[in-house]
């Protein structure tokens, strides 16, 4: 396909508005408070939004529409996995997690907080999340990376490196300049455009295929193609169920939606916020999946792939195949967005872990906000270099690179907000043992051929033995102080 100037327009037009943005806020990051958290100010609208747009990434458009594609159906039970976490995310940490954090001497981020939620004078534990939120955090930049090279080297036939390069810059300079509100509004956006794609393109692709039905799917796709419980060898092994809803446990780990949950200017807003989130939730994921099964039929089976990975483009064939030059740009551009919105969550998050948890507390104990400000943007652009390296290898996928980090964080911290927010008996001993075990074992899971073999998402044990070993050492451990306790019920019973 030759570059179509309509589609590098929206595509300029797409990044102009992104860095007007983080040029609008740069003035407006103030302090250290508002270049992480925006004062604890956002709204139920862009919360939600921008929480989900962070969340789902370029495996949405790219990832989980290639797996649909190549498997049918029940390549779905990641997304079902993933829309029971957010449900529960919502409903069970969001409120509690925005009460603690500001009754726990207003922290702004995650290892701040568990700092303070056991009022501990050592900076061991913001260390240990520290290290964990970077070594994690290294690996989904680079997928959102990844991603936004695939789309240009698709688009605009550029060579990787070249198209890796352009996408990572546009991502680093808006997040550099404006901190969290930059991100927050722009993924609010994102999110819009991300929702508003995964829509249209299935039900384009099915109006424009002859004779369209889902006879027609199944004979494309295979017998089972359209069965939930059932694959090509007639049946999804237990292994594979358990492994996508057991997606739904990272969502207590990660940091960049956490993170919004500290934001919203008042936990009364958090219930707005959910209904909203678990509406785009619902139908971006049921989309991206039909872009997948409709695909097969749109294109007359899988014969344009050679497997999973080189299907990650079918979103992409869609749009360019169905729509005009202008609207093709605008479509593509979602993929820009989903990638973008995770990205910069996480370099934000991940930059913050580096000044306010690493620099701040044990080299500049008095470094003041401007200073912070300046370290985290410096962290910006040493971590989006080193994520920008990992994405090189054009051969890995998008989405095999964020199942990796998303483990990582569900392992290293699910466990331990959780029993954060609900068990008094919790010690810093603990929680600092859970963190090591939970990362070490998913590490250890993903690069053993014997354990990754099995096809147990390395999640599930990463989260279950980690959840063990907190319980284990806290019992073992002298119980926590007073102070900690009445902390604890503070906490409980704050109307922040």
């Amino acid at each position: 396909m030759q570059i179509n100037i309509s589609i590098l327009s929206a595509f300029i037009v797409y990044f102009l508005m992104m860095l007007a943005i983080g040029i609008y806020f740069y003035s407006k990051s103030k302090n250290i408070s508002d270049y992480f958290l925006g004062g604890r100010g956002l709204g139920s609208w862009v919360t939600a939004l921008s929480a989900q747009a962070s969340d789902m990434s370029g495996w949405l458009l790219l990832g989980l529409p290639a797996a649909a594609f190549w498997s049918g159906l029940s390549a779905g039970w990641i997304a079902i996995g993933l829309a029971i976490g957010t449900y529960l995310n919502w409903k069970f940490i969001a409120v509690k997690f925005r009460k603690f954090t500001a009754v726990a001497n207003d922290s702004i981020t995650i290892p701040q907080y568990l700092q303070n939620r056991f009022l501990s004078q050592s900076t061991l534990i913001r260390s240990v999340c520290a290290v964990i939120i970077f070594v994690f955090f290294l690996v989904y930049t680079a997928s959102a990376f990844s991603a936004g090279a695939k789309l240009f080297q698709y688009v605009f036939k550029l060579d990787y490196v070249v198209a890796l390069t352009i996408g990572s810059f546009i991502i680093i300079a808006y997040t550099f300049l404006g901190g969290f509100m930059a991100v927050c509004w722009t993924d609010f956006i994102q999110g819009t455009l991300m929702f508003v794609a995964l829509v249209i393109v299935p039900f384009a692709a099915a109006a424009k295929t002859p004779d369209f039905s889902f006879q027609l799917i199944s004979e494309l796709g295979g017998t089972n193609y359209l069965n939930l419980f059932a694959d090509a060898s007639g049946q999804v092994a237990l292994v594979t169920i358990i492994s996508g809803l057991a997606w739904g446990l990272g969502y207590f780990g990660m940091p960049h939606i956490l993170t919004r949950f500290m934001a919203i200017k008042e936990s009364s807003m958090i219930k707005k916020s959910r209904i909203i989130a678990m509406i785009w939730v619902i139908i971006s994921l049921l989309a991206a999946v039909m872009v997948g099964v409709v695909g097969i039929a749109f294109l007359g089976g899988r014969g344009a792939y050679t497997d999973v990975g080189a299907a990650e483009v079918i979103f992409m064939d869609l749009v360019t195949h169905l729509f005009p030059g202008l609207i093709a740009g605008v479509l593509l551009s979602a993929i820009l967005a989903a990638a973008m919105s995770t990205a910069d969550s996480q370099l934000l998050v991940a930059a913050s872990a580096v000044s306010n948890d690493f620099y701040k507390a044990l080299f500049r104990k008095k470094a003041s906000d401007k200073e912070l400000i300046w370290v985290s943007r410096i962290a910006v652009m040493v971590i989006s270099v080193i994520a920008y390296c990992l994405a090189l290898d054009p051969n890995s996928t998008v989405m095999g690179l964020v199942s990796y980090a998303w483990a990582g964080f569900g392992s290293s911290f699910g466990p331990v907000i959780l029993l954060s927010l609900f068990w008094k008996r919790l010690t810093l001993k603990g929680a600092v043992s859970g963190m090591i075990v939970g990362g070490v074992t998913v590490v250890v899971w993903e690069n053993v051929s014997f354990l990754s073999g099995t096809g147990l998402y390395s999640l599930v044990p990463g989260f279950f033995i980690a959840l063990a070993v907190i319980v284990l050492v806290s019992l073992i451990d002298k119980e926590p102080s007073q102070e900690v306790k009445d902390l604890f019920e503070r906490a409980h019973n704050s109307t922040i």
